[in-house]
């Protein structure tokens, strides 16, 4: 079982950073879909991801569409939008086979058509959407991803991290 993050036409530069930083250190894969808002070289992109590029695994993709068709499975796509009905707590991420969690544009989210089309699919961060519109990027990515991995009781990842010269033994 892989999870996925998926970012629609990401903006900005420092949140694609930091969710390559996020995937190097849960072992998700990272898929981009065009146009990017910034070069993949770009100097602050790179920075947000310090130097653990080369443990994410990134694909691109050209459009919304070529992403979706290369999904294995429909039912394991989950499309995170505030305008969902369903929170991302109610979903039961320890199925067999990959998950992929798709978020949208900073600006504008997902495409509502797209939306409308996989609506069973959409989970729901919740917010006061009176206070705001959305939350950032990146920290959405990772309050979903980190409950998916919770669900899943962590996959290779350490829970326990010592001292190299422990001083509290």
């Amino acid at each position: 079982m892989t999870n996925h993050i998926v970012l629609f036409e990401p903006l900005f530069p420092a949140n694609t950073g930091n969710i390559a930083r996020t995937c190097a250190g849960t072992n998700t894969e990272l898929h981009l879909i065009k146009p990017l808002g910034f070069s993949t070289d770009d100097k602050h992109m790179k920075r947000a991801g310090l130097d653990y590029w080369d443990k994410v695994k990134i694909t691109y993709h050209d459009d919304l569409q070529q992403f979706v068709e290369s999904v294995p499975d429909i039912s394991k796509l989950y499309l995170v939008s505030k305008f969902a009905s369903r929170d991302y707590t109610d979903v039961d991420y320890t199925s067999k086979g990959d998950h992929y969690f798709l978020f949208g544009k900073e600006t504008t989210g997902l495409p509502e058509q797209f939306m409308r089309r996989y609506p069973e699919n959409a989970i729901r961060i919740p917010q006061n959407d009176n206070n705001i519109r959305a939350l950032n990027l990146s920290n959405s990515a990772a309050i979903v991803i980190y409950e998916a991995l919770r669900q899943q009781s962590f996959p290779g990842l350490a829970r326990v991290h010592t001292y190299h010269f422990d001083k509290l033994k």
